[in-house]
């Protein structure tokens, strides 16, 4: 077992937070479902079919569901689902101990997040059985019963990538990988990359932290195309960037990664598709060389209640056909009482979607200049 322990490091909005450092990296086996072949190919790989338009951003922001091409065969759809950080912690341990409900914050959302075949979140918090309840301080923990949570919900995939997994050392790590392999609850972003087939198609889920920590560019570029070479769809999930801004953007001591050249280099290794979380509000998206990057869901479930844009987030809907996304759709939330988001309606989903509209267009006009490793 590695020897782990803490740095303490600024976080974006002023706090301390306690990042997991080890002096060898833990490579736990990953739950791997039983392979079943893969649909044949209907076009050379990287070449995307003349008969699926290609994805723009109007199409993708906004409230109203996009419409799928034509002609397409139903059976060979699959949808991703994914969420903003969860994080099951501090106020939100302490009140769903004392509910009694650990399956409470999903329950408001659980249609949308039913609406999919694979479910995929970044879970950034230990799961204890002894989790001390607190309101306060930047250690996290929750409770191993909300593993139940993820169960009811269907969760299938989650990413240990983050700045906290690691806040009770590689015990706390190893107990969380044994409720979820417990719970047949799949994991990646320890060192391997997690495969999951979904009737017939091969997923392929990896995760990487750059909070605390700076992005090895050479193991992501080796991970996914070594991912590439046998899964069907790559996804990649980020935990990156500078906290509380709608661009994503650097934050000098904490995440020195640019998530733009990040994100753009994942897509050029074979990445199907990019997800960021860890800024606690929603992003903007970027479409490159056809491929989507959605740069922060903003939150799920988490305790911050200080200002309206920490308690939003996006539940992003991800449809493939066979390796290639043909639709994406967010679902704009907000979070009550430090423990539940509910689906925004109206006016107040449309308000969401256009910041990250606005914050889309923002990119576009600004150039990308990459900084290099």
């Amino acid at each position: 077992m590695s020897s782990a322990g803490y740095v303490a490091v600024q976080g974006g909005g002023g706090e301390l937070v306690a990042a997991v450092f080890a002096t060898s990296t833990p490579t736990p086996p990953l739950p791997t479902a039983t392979a079943s072949p893969s649909p044949t190919p209907t076009s050379p790989a990287g070449v995307r079919p003349p008969e699926l338009p290609p994805l723009r951003i109007t199409d993708v922001l906004t409230t109203t569901r996009a419409a799928l091409p034509l002609g397409i065969d139903p059976a060979r759809l699959r949808t991703l689902i994914v969420t903003g950080d969860v994080i099951p912690a501090r106020y939100v341990n302490y009140k769903l101990t004392a509910r009694g409900d650990f399956i409470y914050p999903f329950r408001a959302t659980i249609d949308v997040l039913k609406d999919g075949d694979v479910r995929f979140i970044n879970l950034e918090t230990p799961l204890l059985r002894r989790c001390p309840i607190v309101t306060s301080g930047y250690q996290f923990c929750g409770d191993a019963r909300f593993v139940e949570a993820l169960s009811w919900a269907k969760i299938d995939m989650v990413n240990l990538a983050n700045n906290h997994s690691g806040n009770y050392g590689y015990e706390g790590v190893e107990e969380t990988i044994e409720h979820l392999k417990a719970a047949k609850i799949g994991y990646t972003g320890w060192g391997e990359i997690a495969y999951l087939d979904m009737r017939g198609v091969r997923f392929a889920f990896l995760g990487y932290n750059g909070v605390g920590a700076r992005l090895d560019r050479e193991k992501i570029r080796r991970q996914v195309a070594e991912a590439r070479r046998t899964a069907t769809v790559v996804i990649v999930q980020y935990h990156w960037g500078k906290e509380y801004v709608p661009v994503p953007a650097i934050e000098p001591g904490v995440a020195e990664d640019d998530p733009r050249e990040i994100g753009r280099l994942t897509i050029d290794a074979g990445a199907d598709l990019v997800v960021g979380n860890h800024p606690h509000v929603v992003q903007g998206i970027e479409i490159y060389q056809g491929k989507l990057i959605t740069y922060a869901h903003g939150n799920f479930v988490f305790d911050q209640m200080f200002q309206r844009d920490v308690r939003e987030g996006v539940i992003g809907r991800y449809v493939f056909y066979d390796r290639w996304l043909v639709s994406a759709q967010y679902f704009p939330t907000l979070i009550d009482d430090y423990t539940q988001p509910r689906l925004l309606q109206g006016a107040e989903a449309q308000a969401v979607i256009k910041r990250m509209l606005d914050a889309s267009h923002e990119m576009i006009a600004k150039p990308f200049a990459p900084r290099g490793p």
